[in-house]
C-alpha cells in the first residue's frame, strides 16, 4: 500500500514541478507570447515527459498530458461545475478507489472462461476467488459449468459490485460476491486465486499469497507477471488484447 501511495505522490510532484518550470520560464522571458491555453499545452507536454522519464505507468503519462490543458479549456468554456461533480460521482461508482489501488476495471475475455474451464477440477470440490471481480461475468459463467465449485468475488467499486450481486442471484448457492479490498481477506481458504489487476500491486500480492495460500493451491494472473518470480506455466489466450494467463503452483 505504501508503494501505491508513493506512485500517487510522484504524480502530484510531477504536476507541481512542470507547472513551476513553465511559470518560471514565463516570468523570466518576454519574447515569447503565447495564450494561456498554449502555455498549458507546454506544461502538459513537460509533465508527460517527466512522467515518462520517471517510468510511470502509461495511463499516468496521458493524464499528465491532458490534465492542465483540459482544466484551462473547461474554465474558458464556463462549463457548470455540476457536470464535473456528476462525472466524478459516476467514475467513483464505476472505478471506486482506483486512484489509491491503481487497479483499473478490467473485464476478462470469453477466452479466459474457456481456458479456466480446462484448468479447474471436474469432480472434486474446490473454492475459487476472483480478486477484483468487476461485474461478475467470469464467476457466474464458471459457476454454471462447475457445480462442484464454490465461487467468490471481492470487489470494491460500488456499481460493478451491485451488477455482480444481481447477476449472481441465480447461482447464489455457489457464487457469492463480497464488498471491500481483497487485501483485507485471508486467501488461505481458497484452492484457486484469480487476479486481473495491474503491474503495480503484483509484488505485494505475491507476498500476501506466499504468506496465506495453502501448499498445492493455484494462483492465476491475467496479463501481469510477478517481478522476479517465474510462473510454472503460461497460456496464451489469443483474445482481443492478446493477453496471457500465468500460473503459479504454491
Amino acid at each position: 500500500m505504501l508503494k501505491l501511495q508513493h506512485s500517487t505522490l510522484k504524480a502530484l510532484l510531477t504536476q507541481i514541478i512542470a507547472t513551476l518550470i513553465i511559470g518560471l520560464f514565463v516570468m523570466a522571458q518576454s519574447t515569447i507570447t503565447l495564450s494561456l491555453f498554449e502555455w498549458s499545452v507546454l506544461q502538459g507536454l513537460l509533465a508527460g515527459l517527466i512522467s515518462y522519464c520517471l517510468r510511470m505507468p502509461a495511463w499516468w503519462i496521458f493524464i499528465h498530458l491532458a490534465f492542465i490543458p483540459l482544466a484551462i479549456a473547461t474554465l474558458a468554456l464556463e462549463i457548470s461545475s455540476l457536470w464535473f461533480l456528476s462525472l466524478f460521482l459516476c467514475l467513483l461508482l464505476i472505478y471506486g478507489k482506483t486512484y489509491k489501488t491503481q487497479v483499473p476495471l478490467y473485464l476478462s475475455s470469453k477466452n479466459v472462461n474457456v481456458v479456466l474451464d480446462t484448468l479447474l477440477p471436474k469432480q472434486e470440490q474446490f473454492s475459487f476467488v476472483d480478486l477484483g471481480s468487476g461485474c461478475g461475468g467470469l464467476l457466474n459463467n464458471l459457476a454454471k459449468v462447475h457445480k462442484n465449485g464454490l465461487f467468490y468475488g471481492i470487489e470494491s467499486a460500488p456499481l460493478p459490485l451491485l451488477i455482480s450481486k444481481l447477476r449472481s442471484l441465480p447461482n447464489h448457492g455457489s457464487c457469492q460476491i463480497f464488498w471491500g479490498s481483497f487485501w483485507e481477506y485471508d486467501l488461505s481458504q481458497y484452492d484457486v486465486v484469480y487476479a486481473y489487476l495491474s503491474p503495480i500491486p503484483m509484488e505485494s500480492l505475491w507476498r500476501k499469497v506466499s504468506k496465506e495460500m495453502r501448499p498445492g493451491s493455484l494462483l492465476i494472473s491475467n496479463t501481469f507477471l510477478i517481478p522476479g518470480v517465474t510462473p510454472h506455466k503460461s497460456i496464451q489466450l489469443n483474445d482481443f488484447s492478446n493477453s496471457t494467463l500465468y500460473l503459479w503452483k504454491i
